[in-house]
């Protein structure tokens, strides 16, 4: 019965947000791709949001597009640098805590495992030392991975009971930053006065996402330039999101154990085993939901080691908190590709951020009452 009532609850509090109406929020990570989305159905649902993060990488970025920053209060900062995060902090005077701020690409950690390392790593140590010496935070988020685990290839979903041992610099940092969160919650925070988890999410896609390495963003520009896409790995299997399926389950995650300390915990958070595809039939649905000659090609480039199997058991965050994935991987997918073109045409990029989060919101809510009444 415990598990049905979670559930009923989450439809209840999903259907609105109305938890954080009027809640101080601090985001790391603010500026980015899923940090972008996260603070704009923050700042929709009535929470006073303030954003630490370093500036966007490119000129033209979803945070800008949006104009977000006029909106909320937006510092320009690096987690790395702890009297900064420690005077924004203190400024803000936070409930909840969502650290989303990372060096997120595996090729990159490559590249500068240090610069991996120091944000991933020092980074989560400098959020958590803010939320010791706070006397108004009560709920964090720690966003990691689903590649923190020592990935053997199974065909079944990684367990949160399973070891944490990410292979390359970027994934063994994330497995760093998990076990960073588990020694401050088990020295400081044992007696349950802030409530701590973390967030282990599969890849995701979605509309404003422009980073390099990744497979959608390159889909969108090379389409748009008139090139093939090429795939380096087109066998790999990853479980593919929409970005709003993980930051639902992050706010559902942070509300709970905000009410519930006990409900603190780590958990996949995943889409359905049907939704696992390899690289190859993302790149295909991509190219039937663009049309035109939106075509493919196959070459490797010799690049560094990268898991060509991954999946999430995401049973736990199932069944304590009742979430579950909205959109299928199709649907992501058509939901991408029309933002892009929302995006190419010039358009209210928060408008079409708003309709997304409105659909995908009313689907959540329908199915949930459906399942669960």
């Amino acid at each position: 019965m415990g598990c049905r009532e979670s559930a009923l609850e989450s439809v209840e509090r999903l259907s609105n947000l109305s938890f954080y109406r009027g809640k101080r929020i601090f985001v790391t990570g603010h500026t980015g791709f899923k940090g972008s989305w996260l603070c704009q159905i923050l700042l929709d649902a009535g929470a006073e949001v303030t954003g630490y993060s370093l500036a966007p990488k490119t000129a033209s970025n979803l945070f800008s597009q949006t104009g977000l920053a006029t909106q909320m209060h937006s510092i320009i900062g690096d987690v790395r640098d702890f009297a900064s995060l420690q005077k924004a902090f203190d400024d803000a005077k936070p409930e909840i805590v969502l650290h989303l701020a990372a060096q997120p690409i595996v090729r990159e950690s490559y590249r500068d495992p240090v610069g991996t390392y120091a944000t991933n790593v020092m980074g989560t140590v400098h959020v958590l030392e803010c939320v010791r010496q706070s006397d108004t935070v009560r709920s964090v988020l720690n966003v990691t991975t689903d590649k923190v685990y020592q990935n053997k290839e199974w065909t079944w979903g990684y367990r949160e009971i399973d070891p944490l041992d990410g292979y390359d610099p970027y994934s063994n940092s994330k497995s760093c930053s998990e076990l960073v969160t588990h020694s401050y919650k088990n020295s400081f925070f044992a007696d349950g006065t802030v409530a701590i988890s973390t967030a282990r999410a599969g890849n995701v896609i979605g509309g404003g996402d422009d980073a390099a390495d990744r497979i959608i963003p390159d889909c969108i520009r090379a389409v748009i330039a008139g090139r093939p896409i090429v795939l380096r790995n087109p066998k790999s299997i990853r479980p593919y999101q929409h970005v709003l399926e993980p930051l639902f389950a992050y706010l559902l995650i942070a509300e709970r154990q905000y009410e519930n300390a006990a409900l603190a915990d780590w958990y996949n958070v995943g889409p359905d085993t049907c939704d696992c595809v390899t690289t190859e039939a993302l790149a295909a649905m991509f190219c039937r939901a663009w049309g035109g000659n939106a075509h493919t090609k196959t070459h490797s480039d010799g690049g560094p080691h990268e898991a060509n199997f991954l999946k999430l058991d995401c049973s736990k965050i199932r069944q304590v908190l009742g979430w579950h994935p909205t959109w299928h991987i199709d649907e992501a997918v058509r939901q991408t590709v029309e933002f892009a073109h929302w995006q190419q045409a010039g358009l209210n990029v928060a408008e079409e951020m708003q309709r997304e989060i409105r659909v995908f919101m009313a689907k959540y809510n329908d199915e949930n009452e459906g399942a669960f009444l």
